[in-house]
């Protein structure tokens, strides 16, 4: 079954994580954008230090990348959507695949329930909804919610537990 870590992943035990370590993703998460010199100020490393830390997190899996969050508004995506899905016998693995192959949705779990699946997708119209919707309708039923807010938007993970 493919997963998001890897087997041998430091991820999978806080515990080796450093006070350092720690610090380093808090800045990180407030702005991955920042410079080598910069988050070594914040956390009293030289950007060499900094460097190699960040190379060691990547390569150990515990940071899984970089990316710049966009307002789907100014992409003309007006409707936000949950999209909960219950697939037909043996259909499993076919929800999954119009998932990762419909760039409108942007998460999909697989989760526990009466339902299989619950993504999230950004769409122009109710019309583009309804493409959407007719997609996975192939091969499950669909219960869908529209967003009308984000009462917690996007964010960091904490890093004090």
């Amino acid at each position: 079954m493919p997963t998001n870590r890897r087997q041998n992943s430091r991820s999978a035990e806080a515990g080796e994580l450093d006070e350092v370590d720690l610090r380093l993703l808090g800045e990180l998460q407030a702005d991955a954008r920042l410079s080598l010199a910069e988050l070594g100020r914040r956390i009293g490393l030289s950007p060499p230090a900094v460097a190699e830390r960040l190379q060691r997190l990547q390569s150990d899996g515990v940071i899984l990348g970089y990316h710049a969050r966009i307002d789907p508004h100014a992409l003309g995506l007006a409707i936000a959507a949950v999209i909960r899905v219950r697939p037909l016998p043996r259909r499993l693995q076919e929800v999954a695949e119009t998932a990762r192959n419909s760039p409108e949705v942007v998460d999909c779990r697989r989760i526990t329930g009466d339902d299989c699946y619950v993504m999230t997708a950004h769409v122009r119209s109710v019309e583009h909804l309804e493409e959407i919707l007719d997609r996975f309708n192939v091969d499950g039923q669909t219960v869908t919610s529209i967003v009308q807010s984000s009462p917690v938007p996007p964010r960091g993970l904490p890093l004090d537990v």
